[in-house]
């Protein structure tokens, strides 16, 4: 990738980890994934602690960034649904100060839990009724666990593994604008 302007997460030097960037926005790879392909949206301003940070032009471009990317992960992923998460703020489990949206690949037979579904077992809604029958024959919450691997038996990949899987999904993503050209965004050369 040929970035010509370093981009930090907060004060993390993370230029090769990004596979797609605008110019208020970015979309890396984790360096602890909860599961493969589950990427952060950035805002580049670094200044950006949390979402009411964002101005006017850079929450258009966040939120843009977020659904083309939110598309091009079930692409690339084949996921059947995705956890859109924003911890906004420490009391809310963000731990870097630097605001970031988590997307992160969810499938029906082998779903893997982590916090985000604390409640989903005594969620209804009709026309999710099925997917939600499904979800508790396979053991719900608990069924989860047996895939997830705790927080603390996740480890740090290394720069290496990260600068090549963004390589690899900038690919990807141009694959998938040449099969979505009314997704493909104005994004700078990486």
């Amino acid at each position: 990738m040929n970035m010509t302007n370093a981009v930090y997460f907060s004060k993390f030097l993370v230029t090769k980890q990004v596979f797609f960037q605008t110019n208020h926005s970015y979309a890396l790879v984790n360096l602890k994934p909860l599961v493969p392909g589950h990427i952060l949206i950035v805002p580049l301003r670094t200044q950006v602690h949390n979402l009411c940070d964002l101005t006017s032009e850079e929450t258009l471009d966040y939120f843009d960034t977020l659904q083309v990317i939110h598309q091009f992960i079930k692409w690339q992923f084949k996921a059947d649904s995705l956890n859109i998460a924003i911890q906004d703020g420490p009391e809310a489990g963000q731990t870097v100060p630097h605001l970031h949206t988590h997307v992160i690949p969810r499938y029906r037979l082998n779903n893997v839990g982590d916090r985000f579904y604390e409640d989903l077992d005594k969620w209804r809604f009709n026309d999710w009724e099925q997917r939600r029958q499904d979800y508790l024959s396979m053991g719900a919450r608990e069924g989860r666990k047996a895939f997830a691997k705790p927080d603390d038996q996740r480890y740090a990949r290394t720069q290496e593994d990260m600068e090549d899987e963004a390589r690899y999904l900038a690919n990807q993503l141009n694959k998938f604008f040449l099969e979505n050209p009314y997704l493909k965004r104005e994004c700078l050369s990486l």
